[in-house]
């Protein structure tokens, strides 16, 4: 089995998401909604808090394969099993799940890539979601499992055009903060499991709008 890396250098942080695995086409995404005036809120519950995000109509793949695995609890019981202060977390491999935390991003055998999407516009900001990847030119296919939460409040953009880029936190910001700044050993996993549960609501965006505040691009 190829072994995950995560690594950065450069005068602030270069950063290098790796994962592994062999490629084969990710879930096709859903059909376009019928009524456009509902969304899907994404919300993810940890020991330090609770974050919601929303996810990009104009990234589908990553989109539909996101929501399947969040609503078929695949989630539940992973960790955050990278975290890096002043830059991201990481989490998704359904590796987290055992108590053998040596196997945390490696990823599983076979378990498949969903091709780029490098949205224009999509950028790397505070509370940004995209997909962790191989090394590799931009376009390389995403993990089907593995994404980040840019902790960064001034953004990452050196990372932009590079990672597929597909939601964005539209609460519990300060929640990455306190799991960006978690004890950790020296390959960036915490000291104690920063699991996480997930689940979906279909809700109204004129809702989303009001009680989150986030203006729909």
């Amino acid at each position: 089995m190829k072994s995950f890396l995560f690594s950065w250098a450069s005068t602030l942080f270069l950063a290098l998401l790796w994962l592994t695995s062999p490629s084969f086409a990710a879930d096709k995404p859903a059909k376009p909604a019928r009524h456009k005036n509902k969304d899907e809120v994404v919300t993810i519950t940890t020991a330090q808090g609770t974050i919601r995000l929303v996810l990009f109509d104009d990234t589908p793949l990553h989109k539909a394969n996101f929501l399947k695995k969040a609503k078929s609890g695949f989630y539940n019981g992973t960790s955050f099993h990278r975290v890096i202060d002043g830059f991201m977390i990481q989490g998704g491999d359904a590796n987290s799940k055992d108590a053998d935390p040596s196997n945390d991003g490696l990823g599983q055998p076979n378990e498949g890539t969903v091709p780029a999407e490098l949205a224009p516009g999509h950028k790397h900001n505070y509370g940004s979601l995209a997909a962790a990847r191989m090394g590799g030119p931009a376009g390389t296919p995403s993990s089907i499992t593995q994404f980040y939460l840019v902790e960064n409040h001034d953004g990452v953009h050196f990372l932009d055009g590079q990672y597929t880029v597909f939601g964005q936190v539209i609460q519990g910001l300060s929640v990455i903060d306190k799991i960006a700044k978690l004890p950790k050993d020296g390959r960036d996993h915490p000291l104690a499991d920063a699991k996480m549960t997930m689940k979906v609501e279909k809700m109204r965006r004129k809702k989303i709008m009001k009680e989150y505040g986030y203006t729909y691009p």
